[in-house]
């Protein structure tokens, strides 16, 4: 059973940003690496679509919903600071090929307690980037292996990004 877990894609600087932080959108780069990210796993049988609700997460997340007809769920759990067990627990419950978009404080401590309570095995070198994508994939109750990918080119004249081939 495989999961998609997602960073959010590149979003506006958090210090030139006037207003609350949850609220901060992705920037014209992170526009562009969510409609890739869509590209890149628009050929899965995604069932599920769950993110924190910050505008940066739901934003990254929405090209791909709206392309697999698919409501993007907003979890407190993923939002910035919260805690890994929290998110772990909704990952748990979530059907094979389920994805969700996360931030680069929840995402790595979720991988890490992954590691160190089910032993999750970590292939290649991990990629913290936003708009980087981690799969990971689950045996029955245990956490089993995780890959990482490389978030999209978020240029505007980057050529396609190729299907993930997972």
């Amino acid at each position: 059973m495989r999961l998609y877990l997602i960073r959010h894609a590149k979003a506006g600087d958090r210090h030139a940003w006037d207003g609350p932080d949850e609220l901060r959108p992705l920037s014209k780069r992170g526009q562009r690496q969510a409609d890739r990210i869509a590209s890149m796993l628009g050929h899965l049988p995604i069932e599920r679509i769950v993110t924190s609700p910050f505008v940066r997460c739901v934003d990254t997340i929405r090209p791909l919903a709206v392309q697999r007809g698919l409501v993007a769920e907003e979890h407190e759990c993923l939002a910035e600071g919260h805690a890994a067990g929290t998110a772990i627990r909704l990952l748990t419950g979530l059907p094979d090929h389920s994805v969700a978009c996360s931030h680069g404080d929840v995402i790595p401590e979720t991988i890490g307690a992954l590691q160190q309570w089910y032993g999750l095995q970590v292939i290649g070198p991990p990629d913290w980037r936003k708009g980087a994508l981690w799969v990971v994939e689950r045996h029955l109750n245990t956490w089993v292996r995780a890959r990482a990918y490389p978030p999209p080119p978020s240029d505007a004249d980057a050529p396609p990004v190729s299907p993930l081939s997972c």
